[in-house]
């Protein structure tokens, strides 16, 4: 057949699904000669790279690609989300597209003249006309990553797996590249996921509970001019000196806001926090808030305990980024989003004191680590907490050091120091190196208080646009009981999903998707509990829970 009949074919092909990438190859060189084509004894015909040398390197089996590429997919376990780092003849794509578990198939290449040549070889017909394939050609690393945190969810397409194509990823270093954002990106889904199936459950009860307290909501508060945030860390019992000298020089030119663990040390001091803020969704968190004074303000994202919210005469809610809150957002009530990526309260305060209009912002408290094996600041809930627990067999030094001990450390000592040691773990740099990413962009400028802790770097650059934004739920549309009965049945509506999960999702609405999303989480959760369950089994089981616990919220609203 000729190789200008097959390329146009396999164009149009792509061209139904990704318009742009077959407008860039139509315009593309088929015989720059970066492929030798072999037949194979099978009678297949495969790539073969040529490198700088002129040397020709099979993509494939010589003897038969197909058995070859069938027993690579068998060694699949519960991965439905494969990553392929060389197209190549695609033999173990079509391979992994004959099952019907496998969620998503993504090929990663490189050099559009290479592509158009691969594509002018033979028909990949079965594989671009499918649509769990996507064809990433020239990916950026930071544009791979992305794509695999949007389209990666594990709840449903289980595990992840990466093929690289070696006799192609050998002479390219754009592969290497790729892969490390192919980690990276993994690595950021399977913590958020990790964090879903502890807390999925408990987001979707303390956020249907909150809906009633969310109806009532305060107004805006005024725009500021410059923030401090407390933290919990250590170094801020060396710190409140200076920062009440500061609050009190300042008066209301400085407003504080309070990371939740910090308040109980604020207060013990006899500094009043102009604003607090928590994300924990653990019940174990009142203890923060214990003394809170009644005037004070109180940002809570909607999954918070009801028990948290229930301190505050007026609590005022946001939104982190849960599917449900989105979608109570969209079809009940405007939630003020708050940027949450960071997954800890410290970095939640930046965002607020961002939103609220800040151009400085102090940190103090801040040490993302374990200076001198010393946890939280003396003051804060940890302390009370151990008191009552302590007793002859567990005394309060045993307690404190099985909370230190209870993850892998590492022991970290400054340059040109001796006895500033602090304990680092992997949790801790990664919040740190999120809240450095998020220094380096935004519009307020930060100023880190000296820690005993790890050191924040803030990048030096251009400042970010400044986002400033009225922190104001909207007017909700209906009561809180009416729309909880109208979600509720909107969950008992859900068409049950198949077998085929693509052609069952297919077959959803856009409101029954969101619906869907919103079950997520729970989801993983169950999955964690109970990882024999398969997808269509897993979300009837989550929706029939959720229906039982909208019914009970409903039952004690009357």
């Amino acid at each position: 057949m000729n190789r200008q009949f097959i390329f146009e074919r396999n164009l149009l092909a792509l061209s139904a699904r990704d318009p742009a990438l077959c407008s860039r190859l139509s315009s593309a060189e088929t015989t720059r000669g970066r492929y030798r084509f072999l037949e194979a004894r099978s009678g297949e015909t495969i790539p073969a790279a040529v490198d700088a040398s002129g040397a020709s390197h099979p993509l494939h089996s010589t003897v038969d690609p197909r058995r070859e590429a069938r027993r690579l997919i068998a060694t699949l376990g519960d991965e439905g989300f494969l990553i392929f780092l060389g197209l190549g003849g695609a033999f173990a794509i079509e391979a992994a597209l004959e099952r019907e578990e496998i969620r998503r198939v993504a090929a990663v290449e490189y050099d559009m003249d290479g592509l158009a040549e691969l594509l002018s070889s033979r028909e990949y017909l079965r594989v671009l006309g499918d649509p769990r394939f996507t064809l990433l050609a020239d990916p950026s690393p930071g544009g791979l990553k992305q794509y695999i945190i949007e389209n990666y969810q594990p709840v449903l397409a289980g595990g992840i797996r990466v093929f690289p194509l070696r006799a192609r990823t050998a002479y390219d270093d754009r592969f290497g590249a790729a892969a490390g954002a192919i980690g990276e990106a993994i690595g950021s889904v399977s913590a958020d996921y990790s964090v879903q199936a502890w807390f999925g459950g408990r987001w979707f009860s303390n956020i249907i509970r909150n809906l009633k307290a969310a109806e009532t909501q305060e107004g805006p508060l005024p725009p500021i001019r410059e923030a401090a945030v407390t933290a919990a860390g250590p170094s801020l019992d060396p710190q409140i000196p200076a920062l009440k000298k500061r609050k009190d020089a300042e008066g209301k030119g400085l407003f504080l806001i309070a990371v939740d663990t910090s308040l109980p040390a604020l207060l013990h001091a006899g500094i009043k926090a102009d604003a607090v803020i928590s994300i924990d969704c653990q019940h174990i968190s009142y203890r923060h808030f214990m003394g809170l004074p009644a005037d004070l303000p109180l940002f809570l994202d909607l999954a918070s305990p009801p028990l948290v919210a229930s301190r505050a005469a007026r609590p005022r809610f946001f939104s982190a980024g849960h599917p449900l809150t989105g979608y109570i957002s969209r079809f009940w009530s405007p939630i003020p989003p708050l940027d949450g990526s960071g997954a800890n309260v410290t970095y939640a305060a930046l965002s607020l004191a961002e939103m609220l209009g800040a151009e400085k912002i102090e940190l103090y408290g801040a040490d993302f680590s374990w200076p001198r094996g010393k946890t939280y600041a003396r003051g804060t809930y940890i302390f009370p907490f151990f008191e009552e627990k302590q007793n002859r067999l567990a005394p309060l030094e045993g307690l404190f050091s099985s909370f230190l001990y209870r993850v892998p450390l590492e022991k970290k000592i400054p340059p040109g120091t001796r006895n500033n040691w602090y304990y680092e773990t992997e949790t801790l740099r990664r919040y740190r190196s999120k809240l450095e990413e998020k220094a380096a962009v935004m519009y307020p400028r930060l100023v880190p208080a000296e820690s005993a802790g790890a050191p924040i770097t803030v990048a030096a650059g251009k400042r970010g646009d400044r986002k400033l934004a009225i922190f104001s739920p909207g007017r909700p549309l209906m009561p809180a009981e009416l729309f909880l009965k109208r979600y509720r049945d909107g969950v008992r509506g859900l068409k049950p999903l198949g077998e085929n999960l693509d052609s069952s999702l297919g077959e959803l609405d856009e409101k029954d998707r969101l619906i869907l999303g919103t079950l997520l989480p729970q989801a993983a959760a169950l999955k964690r509990r109970c990882p024999g369950l398969k997808t269509p089994e897993l979300v009837g089981m989550v929706g029939e829970a959720c229906v039982k616990e909208i019914n009970r919220v409903l039952e004690a609203m009357f």
